[in-house]
């Protein structure tokens, strides 16, 4: 069954390549978790595509997936508050849009799968929304 969820997070993390650990950003675990979900969002999207009717919503589950950690990524390059948490918004965005895409594809993925993938999802909304509130704060 781990074939179809695909690799824990501690096998993905070894293979991740040095230049992106040695970079400051990785020290962000929602950042390494952002760039996970992106990791499975296109594994699933494939399996996705090749069922019939899917190749939209695959399309944009990568695109969801992939925008949550490009997001982080810009927006920890800002200096100022006000900028990093308009990426960090846009970051939240896109990974409450992942969680609905992953909700619509749940019959093609399966249960255990789309109660993984949601249950990433949530976690990485829940510290983008304190992050933001942090940053507010200031």
């Amino acid at each position: 069954m781990r074939d179809r969820l695909g690799p824990s997070y501690e096998e993905w993390e070894s293979g991740v390549p040095r230049h992106l650990r040695d970079d400051p950003l990785w020290t962000l675990r929602v950042y390494r978790s952002a760039v996970y979900a992106g990791e499975l969002g296109r594994r699933d999207a494939v399996l996705l595509a090749k069922q019939t009717g899917m190749t939209g919503l695959a399309d944009q589950l990568v695109r969801a997936t992939g925008s949550i950690s490009a997001n982080i990524s810009e927006g920890y390059s800002r200096i100022g508050p006000r900028d990093r948490g308009k990426f960090y918004e846009y970051a939240l965005g896109s990974a409450r849009e992942s969680r609905d895409w992953y909700y619509q594809a749940r019959e093609e993925l399966g249960a255990e799968v789309t109660e993984a993938r949601l249950s990433l999802h949530t976690s990485i909304c829940r510290v983008l929304t304190k992050l933001i509130s942090n940053l507010r704060a200031h």
